[in-house]
């Protein structure tokens, strides 16, 4: 009886300790309709490459090469920090500043949820 008990309790550690592991590999959710307007003017994106998966950044073209586990946390955080330098919010509307610091686009801000967003994810 103890031997079943004791079996059943590692496999249910091993499954906790799984789930755990994913949660943090996972990318912060994202508001998807603005996301996807911002991230027209992301420098950053993936490639597949033989080893995995590199972030190349469009304007110099430097490849980072992080593990498969690592790949999505580690452009979102590029992405967050570009955010910093380049979003600014200004009433209901997101600007998104070039690299002089001009204006390129407007984009509208729907609801409070977009703008929890842009506060959680990008800092601003």
């Amino acid at each position: 009886m103890i031997k079943k008990g004791f079996f059943f309790g590692i496999i249910a550690a091993a499954f906790l300790l799984g789930v755990i592991a994913l949660k943090q590999a996972s990318p912060a959710a994202k508001e998807e309709r603005i996301f996807k307007e911002i991230r027209v003017y992301s420098p950053y994106y993936i490639e597949k490459i033989t080893g995995g998966l590199a972030i190349i950044d469009k304007r110099d073209g430097t490849k980072e090469k992080p593990s498969a586990k690592e790949v999505m946390l580690r452009l979102d955080e590029l992405e967050s920090k570009w955010g910093k330098e380049h979003l600014v919010v200004e009433g209901n509307e997101l600007i998104i500043l070039g690299e002089n610091k001009q204006p390129i686009t407007r984009i509208y801000i729907q609801d409070k949820r977009e703008r929890e967003f842009l506060k959680r994810f990008y800092g601003i």
